[in-house]
């Protein structure tokens, strides 16, 4: 089966929705922020203090190459992972791309954001992060999904969705 690739926004519910779409389906979930971390040993902000973004984002496309041929993950990307057009192609040879269009302002208005780096500027910057990421994410996006009632309602969304792909 194809992988079920999450993206989105910081904070959309890409990590939230693969824990419960990997237990709904038995495949296993790659979180690329977690792994990225595990792996260094580090949480991402200090890799962006210490090594900067563009290191980050070569660490994010290296995951990328190595998830590209297998099969049957949950990816859960990093906010800016489809920012790189090697990153999106990695991504889509094998998998169904799925963006979790949650609105800005509720994500900002509604997460704890303090370990995410590229959040630490305000509501603006965040809102014109998003404005700058947006063609990235829809242009991606195999499917967009819009219903942030529950996570529960999210993944059920996901799945159907899933179905035009099977």
């Amino acid at each position: 089966m194809k992988n079920i690739v999450l993206i989105g926004m910081m904070g959309s519910g890409k990590t939230t929705c693969g824990q419960l779409l990997a237990k709904e389906l038995g495949r296993t979930l790659i979180d690329a922020d977690i792994t990225i971390q595990a792996r260094e040993g580090r949480t991402t902000t200090e890799i962006f203090a210490v090594d900067g973004e563009q290191y980050y984002r070569d660490l994010e496309t290296a995951l990328c190459h190595e998830v590209e041929d297998q099969s049957d993950l949950i990816i859960a990307t990093g906010g800016g992972m489809i920012l790189r057009e090697e990153n999106t192609k990695a991504l889509k040879k094998n998998g169904v791309v799925f963006m979790l269009n949650r609105p800005v302002d509720e994500i900002f208005d509604g997460e704890n954001l303090s370990d995410r780096p590229l959040a630490q500027n305000g509501k603006q910057d965040f809102i014109d992060r998003f404005e700058a990421r947006k063609p990235y994410y829809f242009g991606a996006a195999d499917e967009v999904i819009n219903d942030f009632t529950t996570p529960a309602i999210t993944v059920g969304e996901i799945l159907k969705h899933l179905k035009k792909y099977e």
